[in-house]
């Protein structure tokens, strides 16, 4: 029905359609900001020199990201599209990435039920729509395993080597944890190099399971290859010292700033639960790859995919023991590979089912995408709606707007409340910082640098109405630092609460000051 050819652009081709639309589905999450998101927005805004004023203090490891977003924000303004729509067109190569993959290793209903998995996946669609780099590590994971898949069937050139190391850098300057990718590389080589898979089958659309004409049989040492498995190695050895010298300096200076990683709690064994579930399916997935009469040139679908999935698991397990990083949006690129995983496993069954039900095979892949939608409905739902974030900046910003009054004080608790402020500082106008001494643009700091608390104190003192933005009780914290406990007891003491709001975990509170102090 199809040429091969043109199965080749329409696989990929409809796993980006389908995870763009997913993506573009409620993208502005009812016009909410998270905290995390807060971040990314206002350091966005800065100027460029600004900018890398903070990277010296903090924030360092997502300074590319920073850069890029404001790049974005100063052509087409700040907003939550400008926002979200990289991490949606982001993740919308990664589905490309995944499905060209699954196609290359195990036929073309392996690599659309894989592009279409990977968009499906609770955690994907949490990270499809964030302002943060995650996804843009993802699709340049996704490039890079393809690249590499190219360069082990033998049809790689020079261009592809430096594209393979330069996109392997770029991942690791938005979050040099995805070098985590390189020795997951470096397994997919060597399951290579000892199964020496070869025999191309090239599928088309014609039927399910139907093969179309053979392709070129390619030797991973023929023509644009790399000469066998040990000068493949040592080129891919080259290309990956290559990008780790690129990211090593990043490396190093983010020790310095490790403080702000300090909050992620120590790894616990229920901790680990969820990645073995997500491992179990993958490795379930492996298992049915094995079944799969479809055999590439280079590696199966297994030896691409289960690396891609269990080493960056290892890996940050492995790190967290040293110092506690366990956090599954370090490794999001990782679900490449249970995608790839489970679009191999969907292969198989398709095949299995044309076998003896031709027709029935064409309808198995939407029939499995439809239930695997209508189930994950409330998951999707959920990821959708401000309550699946923390709080919301400008539901905050927003109560401030209607309560303020010329002349008010405002105060924040903590000073990283402030966000609030900086992602919509026109609802804060005609409001005095009472507590800032330095700006967050001038101290080169997220949050700015605060007076000491006698100075503080005074400045509470003499005013009549201040409004104060903080944590909603499900999530705030005890006061942390002198500065807030003195803001907490001068409140207490001089002033009364006149209106309380909580809105999506923040609080505004306005107080009026009493007539005589307790």
């Amino acid at each position: 029905m199809f040429t091969a050819r043109t199965v080749r652009l329409l696989v990929p081709s409809a796993a980006a359609l389908w995870t763009s639309a997913l993506g573009l589905w409620g993208l502005s999450r009812q016009n909410s900001v998270w905290r995390d998101e807060a971040a990314t927005w206002q350091v966005a805004r800065r100027s460029t020199a600004e900018i890398v004023q903070l990277l010296g203090n903090v924030d360092v490891v997502h300074g590319l990201y920073y850069l890029l977003m404001h790049g974005l924000f100063e052509l087409f303004g700040p907003g939550t599209t400008v926002l979200r729509l990289p991490s949606v067109v982001a993740t919308a190569v990664a589905a490309a990435c995944v499905a060209a993959l699954g196609h290359r290793l195990a036929g073309p209903w392996a690599g659309l039920g894989g592009g279409v998995a990977l968009g499906l996946l609770p955690a994907v669609q949490f990270y499809l729509q964030e302002g943060r780099p995650y996804a843009l590590v993802a699709a340049g994971a996704g490039v890079s395993t393809l690249l590499l898949v190219t360069l082990l069937e033998g049809r790689g050139r020079a261009v592809h080597w430096i594209a393979y190391s330069g996109t392997v850098a770029l991942c690791g300057l938005l979050n040099w944890l995805s070098l985590m990718i390189l020795p997951a590389h470096l397994l997919t080589l060597l399951l290579s190099g000892r199964n020496g898979r070869g025999g191309r089958s090239g599928h088309d659309l014609g039927g399910p399971g139907e093969p179309g004409e053979p392709g070129e049989s390619r030797e991973p040492g023929g023509r644009g290859g790399s000469g066998g498995s040990a000068g493949l190695g040592k080129r891919w050895a080259a290309a990956a010292g290559a990008a780790v010298a690129c990211v090593l300096p990043l490396v190093l200076f983010s020790r310095s700033q490790s403080a702000q990683v300090s909050w992620i709690p120590p790894l616990t064994w229920h901790m680990l639960i969820g990645p073995a579930v997500l491992l179990a399916v993958g490795g379930a997935g492996a298992l049915l790859d094995r079944r799969s009469p479809h055999r590439p040139d280079g590696p199966s679908a297994a030896a691409v995919g289960l690396p891609l999935l269990v080493v960056p698991h290892l890996g940050l397990a492995g790190l967290s023991l040293i110092q506690p990083l366990f956090l599954d949006r370090y490794v999001l690129f990782s679900l490449l590979g249970l995608a790839l995983l489970i679009g191999a496993a969907i292969g198989v069954a398709v095949r299995t089912v044309s076998r003896r039900l031709p027709r029935a095979g064409w309808w198995l892949l939407p029939a499995i995408v439809a239930v695997a939608a209508v189930a994950l409905l409330p998951q999707a739902l959920a990821k959708r709606s401000p309550a699946s974030r923390v709080d919301d900046v400008l539901a905050a910003a927003d109560d401030v707007r209607r309560l303020k009054r010329p002349g008010d004080a405002v105060l924040f608790f903590p000073s990283a409340r402030r966000d609030t402020r900086l992602v919509s500082p026109d609802a804060f106008s005609g409001l005095e910082d009472i507590a800032l001494a330095r700006t967050p643009e001038r101290s080169g700091t997220l949050k700015g640098v605060e007076a000491e608390p006698a100075r503080i104190r005074a400045a509470m003192l003499t005013h009549r109405r201040i409004l104060l933005v903080t944590d909603a009780p499900a999530v705030s914290r005890p006061p942390a630092t002198e500065r807030d406990r003195m803001k907490r007891s001068v409140l207490r003491n001089h002033f009364r609460i006149v209106t309380d709001t909580q809105t999506r975990g923040r609080r505004v509170t306005l107080y009026e000051r009493r007539t005589t102090p307790r």
